[in-house]
C-alpha cells in the first residue's frame, strides 16, 4: 500500500528551483504533521524539514539556510518543498513523511517512496 507519492523531481544545473509535491488520499493526513527528508549516496536520511497540520509552522534543518519553503495544501491533499538555489551537494532521494507530533519531527510513521533530485 502506497500512503504519500512524491512528484516532481529531476536534473537540475546548480543555482536553479525546484519544487516537489507529495500528495495523499482521502484526506487521510490532514491531521498530521508532515515533514520532507533525503538520502544522498553513502550517507544517512536527513531531515530537511516539517510543518504543522494546520500549515503555519514550519522548521529546517541546518543545512537549509532559508534556500527551502515547506507549504501544504489540505483542500488538495498536498505537500510541496519548494527549493532555490541548488547546489550539487543537494543531489539526492527526496521523500516525504507523516506522523503525529511536529516538533520535535523525530521520524516519519508513514513514508513515500522518494523522487530523484539531481544537481550538476
Amino acid at each position: 500500500q502506497v500512503h504519500l507519492v512524491e512528484s516532481g523531481g529531476r536534473l537540475v544545473q546548480a543555482g536553479e528551483s525546484l519544487t516537489l509535491t507529495c500528495i495523499y488520499a482521502g484526506h487521510t493526513y490532514d491531521t498530521y504533521a508532515m515533514a520532507w527528508f533525503r538520502q544522498a549516496p553513502g550517507k544517512e536520511r536527513e531531515f530537511v524539514g516539517a510543518i504543522n497540520w494546520s500549515g503555519l509552522g514550519t522548521y529546517y534543518g541546518d543545512f537549509v539556510k532559508g534556500r527551502f519553503n515547506i507549504s501544504r495544501d489540505t483542500a488538495k491533499s498536498a505537500l510541496y518543498l519548494q527549493m532555490n538555489n541548488l547546489e550539487p551537494e543537494d543531489t539526492a532521494v527526496y521523500l516525504c513523511s507523516a506522523a503525529q507530533d511536529y516538533r520535535p519531527y523525530k521520524y516519519g510513521e508513514v513514508w513515500g517512496q522518494g523522487v530523484q533530485v539531481t544537481d550538476y
